[in-house]
């Protein structure tokens, strides 16, 4: 059944949506590029919902007059089919009212942008380095099971194949609200291809993920922005550049630092960069905004902070554990192999059921 705050929740977002509809007719809106695709964009994202929302509450209407001829005297074989009538809108409402209620809690505002993820190397060395490898081309092949386009923005690879550090765009559906179960600290434990003596070890790497933020939503003044440039190169120094085509960007007022070198022009590496700056800049934002809220959230799984230990990767045992639901699987080669539904799945059901028990308390 739905819910009197998620009616609520309904009613705003059929509200917003004709507002959008409103705004997207006038002439000062029609004329700007930007505004425009903003617009159509968080219309496209809410269409969906309202329809559904709007077809539910017509039939609430019919079954409303159905209830009107029942219960006014008349011939009985109208009534008849006035009940038979009724039954047949509330099956229909019922279809509509899960169709709806799966909607909840992924009608965050961010749920259906595209996702920067940020991928980096904690204790471990080398080790560290390489799990880094191992987790960008799980999400690499997670990616491409569901279509959505993967493009690497930075990454500082090491001599044997790993990353202190890769940051990508993932662009596709729902990119961001699935991945942004990935947030925290993944742990591995096996034994290095630099240990002689066959020892297990336990390095980590930190996962990042924020909604991918549009030129519009962030305003940046140039002047808070320090730009340098640097010599870039690949893994154990090759193809050094003759320019200075890497771009490192400093946020001075919250010290966000944000780099890239991976194309050879500077003007692309510093557009990379702004669109790493940016939704950096637009996650800080919206978490400062939560927290005001409500300081029940933070203890929501799927929003995990990064210093959170979510996940670990055990070789040995071939064995994962997300940490959150307490779930172990032992099948690693397909969950490194892109098949992560099985792990996030129990994770939504999870998340849904703590929303609805901040709602209720709210």
């Amino acid at each position: 059944m739905i819910q009197d705050a998620q009616i609520k929740k309904l009613e705003k977002i059929e509200a917003k949506y004709k507002e959008l509809n409103e705004l997207l007719s006038q002439p000062k809106v029609l004329s700007n590029v930007k505004l425009l695709q903003k617009y159509s964009k968080e219309q496209k994202e809410l269409e969906e919902t309202v329809s559904l929302w709007q077809q539910y509450k017509n039939l609430q209407r019919e079954v409303e007059k159905m209830e009107g001829i029942i219960k006014e005297e008349g011939d009985e074989e109208i009534k008849k089919l006035a009940r038979k009538e009724k039954e047949t809108i509330l099956s229909q409402m019922q279809n509509l009212e899960k169709k709806i209620l799966s909607m909840f809690p992924s009608q965050d505002k961010f749920s259906h942008r595209n996702a920067i993820m940020e991928i980096r190397a904690g204790a471990g060395g080398e080790e560290a380095a390489l799990f880094v490898a191992d987790l960008y081309k799980m999400y690499l092949r997670f990616g491409e099971n569901k279509g959505w386009k993967i493009e690497n923005i930075h990454s500082h690879p090491t001599d044997i194949g790993g990353f202190k550090e890769i940051i990508f765009a993932v662009e596709g559906k729902d990119a961001f609200s699935t991945l942004c179960y990935e947030r925290g600290v993944h742990r591995v434990q096996r034994i290095p291809i630099t240990e002689s003596s066959g020892r297990i070890h336990t390095s980590t790497a930190t996962v990042a993920v924020f909604p991918e933020a549009e030129d519009i939503e962030i305003d940046i003044n140039p002047e808070d922005l320090r730009i340098d440039t640097f010599h870039s190169r690949g893994a154990g120094g090759q193809h050094v550049n003759v320019t200075d085509s890497a771009v490192r960007i400093t946020h001075i007022p919250t010290g966000i630092v944000v780099q890239c070198q991976d194309e050879r022009s500077q003007h692309q590496n510093k557009a990379k960069a702004m669109r790493i700056l940016r939704s950096k800049l637009l996650q800080e934002i919206e978490e400062k905004q939560r927290n005001k809220i409500s300081q029940q959230r933070k203890a929501q799984i799927g929003r995990g902070e990064r210093s959170e230990r979510i996940r670990t990767y055990n070789f040995p045992q071939d064995r994962v554990t997300d940490h959150r639901v307490h779930l172990t699987l032992h099948n690693l080669e397909e969950i490194l192999n892109g098949e992560m539904d099985q792990l996030l799945d129990p994770l939504r059901k999870k998340l849904k059921e703590e929303e609805k028990v901040v709602s209720d308390s709210s």
